[in-house]
């Protein structure tokens, strides 16, 4: 299979069971274009953990470091993230421990913003003047879902507006992109007044909060799918699909690579450490989409 996917020979790229992988991406390739969808998280994942030894800012960080925050804001923002992103990533705790957890942190961050009275005008702005990026090779990514009219689900626990935004300016906010995740609800003077509901954390990216989403309902033939995550919390982002017939996961390990190894290679098919490329999913799109 490397010959036709070169881009699995990369130093990055760990697989446990590279023959089922093997059959899942030749399985994909069968099935063809019509029966495919890719599924995927955005912070992390579609867009960079880091650049030049620095940490790219997620979706919520970019608004919580932006100039419409409060100085005060910023430092009780930044406090919530060293309490809590320790408790995300911990290998030790179990889900159950993190979900009450990932929900406070979601709702006090949300307060906060809320408490800044954020202008819907000024999110243009904001996103220009970050230092957000996505993956190297996201042009051709987006590109060929389009081309190919393959529907791409972003599901994602940060906030939809900023994310939107940032995939806008990239010039690749295609219809076949659809997004879920965390959006601003705003005055008729375009303030912030609270976000939208349900709530969407790290670790209920499931069918509970798509519920009356119908979108996977409506893609029912979509049977195969490629699932892009960079958290223990993306693998369920699924679980709404009526009938998977093929599903490859694909897992970003950006942070405390050595201590997290070996959960991602027990749960992801394919683990890409420290990759801040699209590089293997691409090259495993091109060769299932081309004739």
């Amino acid at each position: 299979l490397c010959l036709q996917v070169p881009e699995l020979e990369k130093a990055t790229v760990r697989i446990r069971q590279p023959e089922r992988v093997r059959g899942i991406i030749r399985s994909l390739r069968e099935q063809g274009v019509a029966k495919l969808q890719v599924i995927s998280d955005f912070d992390m994942t579609l867009s960079r953990f880091g650049c030049n030894g620095r940490r790219c800012p997620t979706s919520h960080n970019i608004l919580d470091t932006s100039r419409v925050i409060s100085e005060d804001g910023k430092k009780k923002l930044k406090d919530l993230l060293h309490y809590y992103y320790p408790i995300e990533i911990d290998p030790n705790r179990t889900l159950e421990e993190k979900r009450p957890l990932m929900v406070e942190w979601w709702t006090k961050a949300h307060e906060l913003l809320v408490q800044q009275k954020i202008h819907k005008g000024d999110i243009a702005q904001i996103v220009r003047e970050s230092e957000a990026m996505l993956r190297d090779g996201f042009k051709e990514f987006f590109d060929q879902l389009h081309e190919n009219s393959v529907p791409l689900f972003i599901f994602s626990a940060g906030v939809g507006d900023i994310l939107e935004e940032i995939i806008r300016q990239a010039n690749v906010f295609y219809p076949n992109v659809n997004v879920v995740s965390n959006y601003m609800d705003f005055n008729d003077d375009g303030v912030l007044t609270h976000f939208k509901g349900p709530l969407i954390h790290t670790y209920n990216k499931n069918n509970s909060v798509l519920q009356g989403t119908g979108y996977f309902q409506q893609l029912s033939t979509r049977t195969s799918i490629i699932l892009l995550g960079d958290s223990m919390g993306d693998l369920t982002m699924a679980d709404g699909v009526p009938s998977v017939e093929n599903i490859l996961k694909i897992g970003f390990l950006n942070d405390k690579v050595e201590e997290r190894r070996g959960k991602y290679l027990d749960s992801y098919d394919i683990v890409l450490e420290s990759d801040e490329t699209l590089d293997v999913v691409n090259g495993i799109l091109r060769y299932i989409l081309t004739e």
